[in-house]
């Protein structure tokens, strides 16, 4: 029994306080947002500054965007976990002759929670109309054969 707590002990030693994270997309996106001034800094600067996009807009083939993800293990307890540090995104957007006209990172703070509408869309029609009562008897007379074939079976 004292080797069993023995090796409890060295094993719990040996544990890293250290969490582990991991990282998706660009590192220290910030830093590099400072590097690239608008009306100066091109898409082959932005290419060796940073490297080539995450992603470039379907709809405008000028704009690229750059991520930046860290997530971290949050406790043993909570059994694997993660919690988002790090959400970075930067949005570069050049003119026509590539040389770049805006930029705008967007951090942790600026991600919402999305709200589904909970509202029930009404419908347009209404079923007291008179063509609704029509089309309803003429389905009732067309199924009621059916009905009585079916008893009489």
């Amino acid at each position: 029994m004292r080797i069993f707590f023995v090796f409890l002990f060295l094993f719990t030693l040996n544990c890293s306080s250290n969490k582990v994270s991991n990282n998706h997309g660009f590192k220290s996106l910030q830093e590099k947002f400072k590097k690239i001034t608008i009306n100066k800094t091109n898409k082959n600067d932005m290419l060796k500054i940073i490297g080539p996009p995450s992603s470039v807009s379907n709809f405008n083939k000028n704009k690229w965007l750059y991520i930046e993800r860290m997530k971290t293990n949050q406790s043993i307890f909570k059994l694997g976990i993660k919690k988002i540090n790090k959400n970075n995104i930067l949005i570069v957007e050049f003119n026509n002759k590539g040389i770049l006209k805006n930029k705008k990172i967007l951090k942790l703070n600026d991600m919402n929670d999305i709200e589904y509408v909970k509202a029930i869309t009404e419908k347009d029609f209404k079923q007291n109309n008179i063509l609704f009562n029509i089309l309803s008897s003429l389905r009732e007379k067309a199924n009621a054969p059916t009905k009585n074939r079916a008893k009489n079976r």
